[in-house]
């Protein structure tokens, strides 16, 4: 038998005494619900006072157990003040089993315990179970002759009932006005999130967002996948996609874990050249070695780059990129350094292990403009630079130039490349490098070390710096040159204009930089 009880805050408990209820034994001044204060259908109003609940051995034994005992021929004198219509029923005829008495004495008690057992369920149970005990309790006092059986009614608790809670000062903490700073923010964001306080989650959140810059983006992209936020971890990511070289240049990077290591570098909507991120890999590799406490040897940064070594896609490098680096540094495998050096210099190209598609900001295949229409011999060079103006219609990226080379044969040239934000004069990208040539008139690939984004309808310098002898030039050049793609139609409009100052002589009509190499 199952008894009902109540603690000290008025939360029901449900208590199991079978061999005092077999007995037949009870506090007869406890066991009995007080009606003195019924309302209209016979429950006992609602209340957390000490006289709804009154402490004892025997306290709110329910309506089920008054019903039993009274059909065992209990002393129906034991409970005078809560004499119910199913007990006065049995009394009127002592002694004697009356079957169509009994038999409502019965199924009042079941009709009874069962509305004990929906009060007691109703505590951790939906609103379905709320209707269940309802209508037992109903079902009681239809089937009485006298006054209703007495229910207790509880309200259901409830559950994370933050949750239901907009603003902070509504769940219990001391206001709304949050102050938040950096060495305090992520601790605030843990602890906001294991107490479950979404409203101060969020200031954290929208506080990062705002303090997000390319230095700290690494750091709080790792942060952002340990407390899962989803749309704080995709600001980051945008941020380095954007930002792609000084967010690796940044400290922050090297004390990344390998899983956002990788993450980054899967992305294919890196601004950076591979040579960079294979430079980035190693220097996070050095610093993952010393964690683990091993030797910075090729071997073990091999180790622990793992799998995030195959997602640096080495075949878009330069053949003089990939030689310079990755091919000296240890850590790939000989047979992988000559696969890659024979992907750079046959045709066809073998097959490599590596990725060989453009990430995203270089997607589609590489494109090339040429702005003069004939070639012509002698164009000379005495350390003055050769300058062009250009604008484009569409965003793009330029990745490098098409210069001429020597007429007198195969020669090397030095040379140094850049590309000027004409209002502010900024340099936004450069290289200084070289080149070999053949002797012939066609163009030689300069390519700066990473992309440079160029936007629509502003105004940029092409500038190139070239030692060595005469070289040809171009004639007949083109104010307005338009790249279509081939497969989407996508039209790519680039206007060339004078370039004032010192240019070498090289101007919309004559000159060097006869080709602009860029991805869309």
């Amino acid at each position: 038998m199952m008894k009902l009880t109540v603690g000290r805050k008025g939360k029901p408990s449900l208590q199991c005494s079978p061999s005092k209820m077999a007995a037949g034994e009870s506090n007869s001044q406890s066991s009995c619900l007080n009606l003195s204060n019924a309302g209209p259908l016979g429950n006992a109003p609602p209340s957390n006072g000490a006289h709804s609940a009154p402490a004892s051995n025997g306290e709110a034994a329910g309506a089920n157990g008054r019903m039993n005992r009274n059909a065992g021929n209990s002393n129906p004198q034991s409970c005078p003040e809560s004499v119910g219509g199913a007990e006065s029923a049995l009394r009127s005829t002592p002694g004697t089993r009356n079957p169509s008495r009994q038999s409502v004495g019965q199924s009042a008690g079941a009709s009874a315990s069962g509305a004990t057992s929906g009060a007691a369920s109703n505590m951790t149970s939906s609103s379905s179970s709320s209707s269940t005990s309802t209508a037992s309790s109903a079902a009681v006092a239809a089937s009485l002759p006298s006054s209703p059986a007495s229910v207790l009614v509880y309200r259901e608790p409830v559950y994370n009932w933050q949750a239901t809670k907009s603003t902070v000062k509504e769940r219990f903490l001391y206001s709304d006005e949050v102050q938040i700073g950096p060495e305090t923010v992520m601790t605030t964001l843990y602890t906001a999130k294991k107490y479950a306080v979404p409203a101060l989650e969020a200031h954290c959140v929208e506080f990062l967002k705002k303090n997000l810059r390319a230095d700290n983006a690494f750091m709080l992209l790792t942060q952002a996948r340990l407390f899962d936020e989803p749309q704080l971890a995709s600001l980051c990511l945008e941020n380095i996609d954007k930002n792609t070289v000084d967010a690796l240049a940044a400290e922050g990077f090297t004390d990344i874990d390998l899983d956002t290591l990788m993450a980054v570098l899967e992305r294919d909507t890196l601004g950076v050249r591979e040579v960079c991120l294979f430079g980035a890999a190693v220097r996070w590799a050095e610093a993952e070695a010393q964690r683990q406490q091993l030797q910075p040897t090729p071997e073990n940064k091999r180790r622990v780059l793992g799998k995030a070594l195959s997602l640096i896609r080495f075949p878009l490098m330069t053949i003089e990129e990939f030689a310079a680096g990755p091919a000296q540094s240890g850590i790939l495998a000989d047979r992988e350094v000559v696969s890659l050096f024979l992907h750079f210099t046959v045709n066809p190209k073998p097959h490599v292990e590596f990725i060989d598609r453009p990430r995203c900001c270089l997607r589609g295949k590489e494109c090339s403009i040429t702005r003069f229409s004939q070639v012509e011999s002698r164009w000379g060079y005495s350390g003055t630079s050769d300058r062009i103006r250009f604008s484009v219609n569409r965003r793009i990226f330029v990745v490098g130039f098409g210069l001429y080379g020597s007429i007198h044969g195969p020669t090397d040239y030095q040379v140094n490349i850049q590309i000027i934000h004409t209002d502010s004069n900024t340099v936004l990208g450069q290289n200084d490098t070289g080149f070999s040539c053949d002797g012939t008139a066609s163009t030689f690939r300069v390519m700066f070390k990473e992309p440079v984004e160029i936007l629509p309808s502003v105004n940029y310098i092409a500038c190139t710096t070239l030692k060595g002898p005469d070289s040809h030039y171009g004639t007949k050049g083109m104010r307005k040159v338009t790249h279509e793609a081939p497969t989407t139609g996508t039209k790519t409009c680039f206007t060339f204009c004078y370039a004032a100052g010192n240019n070498n002589g090289t101007s919309v009509e004559d000159g060097q930089i006869p080709e602009v190499i860029f991805y869309t």
